[in-house]
């Protein structure tokens, strides 16, 4: 049986998200890949563990992380019951909905039909009684935003719940749902969205200042761009990469000369601070204070020990930041 490390809050930050009383691991492991149905089982646990180990409590998922469908979710709920059910208490799980999860017109979307359904599987899967935030996973241009937020709001009442988040929404949109949380008393606390040196979309769309006025949290996905962010791709795509294995999120034809020539400038700046590039990407993303937390993805526990390393970074100075920003704009 599992037996965490004794000392494993001695190193991780903690940031409060918004203004709850919540607080996130500065990193938080993200299930998006590596946790499907043909993934290996014993190394999903020894990622979490290697998580849990140096003070990674959160572990985040959604509805149709796998593939298959769903398959992250019960991986991670077999991982619970069998290693990490004495932990429970010090651990925090996300889920979402909003995807395509079944046919037909209840598995996709943002009606209260699909999203209280969906988070009954994944509790299921999960062989949990309630998820620590639930998110609504993409704006539904269809579904009336009130419709949507009032049935996160139910699924916190209902206990199945313990705070809501969105995910993958602009600042317009973003600051409507607050004010309609707000009024039902909904601890929505957190927006998931993807950020990273190579995407600054939540910059451009007024999310990331929506956060900042609202006094809400900000946690990043793919802070490596899909792997672009690291020393992976500076010599051509390797055969065992993302690129060359899968190819559904990055295709060899995204990694064009000028691309490549971004990443070995980035490279050579992170080599001037003494980091891998990996870890200099992440430090950019938690730059100002501003995103509470950075998810990491990881198919070698050797890739979470790495990606620790950015706890002990050094601050940016304003000729690093414009550096980069010349690099990658």
């Amino acid at each position: 049986m599992y037996q965490a490390n004794a000392s494993r809050y001695e190193t991780m930050h903690y940031n409060r998200c918004g203004q709850s009383g919540l607080k996130l691991p500065e990193l938080s492991l993200g299930l998006w890949h590596n946790f499907g149905t043909y993934c290996d089982y014993e190394n999903m646990k020894a990622l979490c563990f290697t998580a849990f180990d140096n003070g990674i409590t959160h572990f985040d998922l959604a509805n149709n992380y796998g593939p298959e469908p769903g398959s992250a979710e019960a991986n991670f709920g077999k991982i619970m019951k069998e290693e990490l059910h004495a932990y429970r208490d010090e651990i925090l799980v996300s889920t979402k909905a909003g995807y395509l999860m079944w046919d037909g017109p209840y598995g996709d979307w943002g009606s209260k039909k699909y999203l209280i359904a969906s988070l009954d599987q994944s509790l299921k899967r999960m062989g949990l009684e309630y998820v620590d935030i639930f998110y609504h996973h993409r704006m539904d241009p269809e579904t009336p935003l009130e419709e949507t937020m009032e049935t996160l709001a139910q699924i916190v009442r209902s206990g199945k719940a313990l705070y809501v988040g969105i995910s993958n929404y602009d600042g317009e949109h973003m600051k409507q749902a607050a004010a309609i949380l707000k009024d039902l008393h909904c601890p929505y606390i957190i927006n998931q969205n993807r950020y990273s040196i190579f995407d600054r979309t939540i910059e451009k769309n007024g999310l990331k200042q929506a956060a900042c006025e609202e006094k809400k949290g900000i946690i990043a996905f793919s802070p490596l761009a899909q792997g672009t962010l690291t020393d992976r791709y500076l010599n051509g795509i390797p055969s065992d990469s993302r690129i060359a294995t899968d190819g559904r999120f990055l295709k060899a034809s995204q990694l064009t000369e000028e691309k490549l020539a971004s990443i070995r400038a980035l490279n050579e700046i992170a080599k001037q601070r003494g980091e891998s590039l990996a870890q200099m990407a992440l430090k950019w993303v938690l730059k100002d204070h501003v995103v509470t937390s950075v998810l990491i993805g990881a198919s070698k526990t050797s890739q979470i020990l790495d990606n620790l390393k950015v706890l002990q970074s050094a601050d940016f100075t304003e000729e690093e930041l414009r550096k980069i920003d010349e690099a990658s704009l």
